[in-house]
Order: C-alpha cells, then structure tokens, then sequence
C-alpha cells in the first residue's frame, strides 16, 4: 500500500536548475567582477556534478584563470556559493521560480487522501526553505510532514543515504513509498534505498537514460506521454493524478525510456 510521496526539488517541484540556480551564480560572478558566466548548455555539463559548491569546484579545474591553489578555490567557491544561494533567494521571492504544472495539484490530493509527504533533497537547506516559503507560506516545512536537506546527510546523492534517513523518519518500509525524481542520481538514490520511482522528466534531464522507475513521463500536468500510459478516470485538466500514482506503485514494473 501506498503510505508516502517522497518529492526531490530541483527540477521536479520546480525548474528551479535552468530559471534559478544558474541565473544566480552567473549574478555571483558579476557581483565578484569575474568573467566567468555559465551558458544554458555548459551548466547542463556541470549538472553531473552533485552540489552547488563542488559544481563550481569541477569548473575551476579547467579554468585557466581560477585560483592555482586548491585552499584558494575551496576559498573562493565557498563565498561564491554564499553569493549564489542570497541571489537565488532573491530571485524565488520575485517569482522567477514557479512550481511545474500538476505539482500543487498532486501535493494537494496527496495530503487531502491523508498520504504522508516528504522533501527528499540533496540541495542546501536555504534555497529549499526560500522556495516552500514563497509557494506554500506557513511553517517552514510548507504542506510537508518532513523535509531533509543536503545539510542532513554526509554523502549527496546518488548517494541513498537522504532516502534511508526520510524512510526512518517516517517509519516506513521503502515499498510503501514513492519517490517522485527527475534525474538519473536522484533516481539511483532511490532505487538504492529500494524506493520505487516515478520520474518527471526536466528540461536538463530531458533525454537521460533513466531505467528501473515504476513510470516515465513528461511533467504531472499532462497524461500524454507516460511509459506506462495511465488508465482510468482522468482529471478534468488532464493532469496525473493520485490514483495514477497508486496505479504505478501498485503495478512495480520496473521501466525504462526504451520501453
């Protein structure tokens, strides 16, 4: 039975990747008079890399005109990371990181059928609580019963450690919930905590292989396009619904993009 919706953020709650996060640390670079600026298509690369901090670590590396000693980058990553995050927020609180279609939908129906609902994340705590603040007010853990941040855990994902500790905090048995993910890390993550997976495809992650999920599909705000397709009532705006996800969960066929 299904007990739990364990939501990843960046690219599932929002495209939080391509409207925020690299808008904000281009912002850094300017604030700090460096030439650096990271195109749509080189931060896509960088996305590889797990966390903020060591993605511009892994730029450094092959940057002629970053600092020659490794204290020095860590250094410099560190303040512009600070930078980033504060630009970042600024941007949430302006509106620029909308929520996807379908996702306060889904959160909705979720919590009104008395299903548990966590933040699963790897991303820092800020930048978590600046987007649950500016879409859902409130406490800080918005409509969500539990919320687990980067900060949380030693190791990022693929890493399952954020999965396992979201699993003992809620007391439950990993069949008994489902991880809503758009990435092949976050969808590693899960399937090693032995979490089932739905993924919602994201606009950096688009064509990644990503195999081992219970379905595949374009965003929860359309039905079209799902491997498997859903069956069944639909909502009148046609979005996934709920009783999809439990379809999907239910059914545990394991899935690819090839079919």
């Amino acid at each position: 039975m299904l007990r739990a919706l364990l939501w990843d953020v960046d690219g599932t709650l929002a495209e939080s990747e391509r409207d925020g996060h690299r808008v904000a640390f281009n912002q850094a670079f300017e604030a700090m008079q460096l030439p650096w600026r990271w195109s749509a298509a080189h931060y896509g690369t960088l996305l590889r890399v797990t966390g903020g901090r060591e993605r511009l670590l892994a730029d450094m590396a092959g940057r002629a005109d970053a600092p020659a000693l490794a204290v020095e980058r860590e250094a410099l990553a560190r303040e512009l990371h600070r930078r980033k995050n504060a630009a970042y927020a600024e941007l949430v609180r302006a509106g620029a990181v909308p929520l996807r279609p379908g996702v306060r939908e889904l959160i909705e129906e979720a919590a009104a059928a008395g299903l548990a609902q966590a933040v699963v994340t790897t991303t820092s705590r800020a930048n978590v609580q600046a987007l649950l603040k500016r879409h859902f007010g409130g406490s800080p853990c918005g409509p969500f019963d539990l919320v687990l941040c980067g900060e949380d855990v030693a190791a990022k994902k693929p890493d399952p450690e954020v999965y396992l500790r979201a699993l003992a905090a809620l007391r439950l048995r990993p069949p008994e919930a489902l991880a809503i993910e758009d990435s092949p890390g976050g969808v590693a993550a899960a399937r090693a905590a032995q979490v089932p997976v739905v993924v919602v495809r994201s606009e950096y992650f688009a064509a990644d292989t990503v195999e081992d999920a219970v379905a595949i599909g374009p965003g929860l705000h359309t039905r079209q396009g799902w491997s498997p397709p859903p069956h069944g009532r639909c909502a009148a705006d046609g979005r996934v619904t709920l009783a999809d996800l439990r379809r999907w969960h239910a059914g545990m066929e394991h899935v690819s993009q090839f079919g």
